[in-house]
C-alpha cells in the first residue's frame, strides 16, 4: 500500500524555522520515479501548492508566498522528502501535506490535481 507520512510539524514563534519530512513507502515504483510536492491548507481556504521537486531533484518550484524562505529537497536513497522552512510567519500556519505523482519529466507541478498520492498532513502553527 502506498503511504506518505509527514512529520516535523510544530508550534513555533514567528521568525523561527522548522523542517518537515515526508517518508514514502509501499510504492510500486522507486521513489525516484515520482515528482513530489508540498501543499498546505487552512480551514476554509483552498489548498495551496507551495513547492515541488522533480524526480531527480534537479528542478524545484515555489509559490510566491514561500519563495526565498522555504527549501524543498529529497533523498532518493532513503525515500524522504524534506521542506526546510525559515522566517516563518503567522500566515504560514496550516496543515502541510506531501504528495507524489509518477513522473520522469524534467520539471514538476504545483497543481494538486496533478498528484495522486497524499499523506495525512502535519500541523504547523506559527505564533505572532
Amino acid at each position: 500500500e502506498e503511504q506518505l507520512v509527514e512529520s516535523g510539524g510544530a508550534l513555533v514563534e514567528a521568525g523561527g524555522s522548522l523542517r518537515l519530512s515526508c517518508t514514502a513507502s509501499g510504492f510500486v515504483a522507486d521513489f525516484d520515479d515520482y515528482a513530489m510536492g508540498w501543499f498546505r491548507q487552512t480551514s476554509g481556504k483552498e489548498r495551496e501548492g507551495i513547492s515541488c521537486i522533480s524526480w531527480s531533484g534537479a528542478s524545484t518550484h515555489y509559490s510566491e508566498s514561500v519563495k526565498d524562505r522555504f527549501t524543498i529537497s529529497r533523498d532518493n536513497g532513503d525515500n524522504i522528502l524534506h521542506l526546510k522552512m525559515t522566517s516563518l510567519k503567522p500566515e504560514d500556519t496550516a496543515k502541510y501535506y506531501c504528495a507524489a505523482t509518477p513522473s520522469n519529466g524534467a520539471s514538476c507541478s504545483l497543481d494538486g490535481d496533478d498528484f495522486n498520492s497524499w499523506g495525512q498532513g502535519t500541523q504547523v502553527t506559527v505564533s505572532s
